[in-house]
């Protein structure tokens, strides 16, 4: 049987909203100023870890503190994960499209396992999916092929990876797998930058898009 499996930040869900609330309450906390929207997400695509990381930089903060900070941001964003995310436009009926047609599917992020089910859970998404790979999840992050070949031995098959960064493109070419690009989540170099088999901006043209590469 065939599998899909999707990124989740930027891929499924538009979650920049609630992540970039989260880093403003600890930056609040920390008596610091608050980042812009476009800021957090251009920090969105490497982990959790990554992101904090990227805002102490940007703010001055001591690194030495990144442990609590990174803990801070976690906990409140667990809190509070879906309270601005929302699933792309036309996603979950084409999910419903692609699971009665037979295919499999996966989620494997860079999204800690834990907020990334908490997520899932939230907005009535977990069904869909027989397993969820989070950048905790194994020993390594993408783009290391790692947590992508985890989840494709746990669905077995053919496998299409569906993303919106480059960190997915070079994730799906070091594991050997097709790649989907849709091309309206957090990407931060151009299209023509990325290799891909496929680009697609609307949820619908994914049910196409798999039929062609598994014929």
């Amino acid at each position: 049987m065939n599998a899909i499996i999707f990124d989740l930040d930027g891929t499924l869900i538009d979650s920049a909203p609630d992540i970039h609330a989260s880093v403003n309450k600890m930056l609040a906390a920390e008596g610091r100023a608050a980042l812009d929207l476009a800021t957090v997400t251009s920090f969105i695509g490497n982990g959790l870890p990554k992101l904090v990381e990227r805002v102490m930089k940007r703010v001055g903060m001591d690194m030495g503190e990144f442990d609590r900070i990174a803990a801070d941001v976690l906990a409140i964003y667990n809190a509070s994960a879906a309270d601005l995310t929302r699933p792309y436009p036309h996603m979950v009926e084409v999910l419903e499209r692609l699971k009665g047609a037979g295919y499999r599917l996966g989620v494997c992020t860079n999204k800690p396992h834990e907020p990334a089910v908490i997520i899932l859970d939230d907005l009535d998404l977990a069904g869909f999916f027989e397993v969820v790979i989070g950048g905790d999840s194994t020993a390594a992050k993408k783009p290391d092929p790692l947590p992508l070949k985890a989840a494709m031995e746990a669905l077995g098959g053919a496998v299409l990876y569906v993303g919106d960064s480059e960190i997915d493109a070079e994730t799906a070419e070091r594991a050997g797998v097709p790649f989907a690009l849709f091309t309206e989540g957090y990407r931060k170099v151009g299209i023509d930058e990325m290799t891909h088999a496929h680009a697609f901006d609307d949820f619908r043209h994914l049910p196409e898009i798999a039929d062609k590469v598994f014929a």
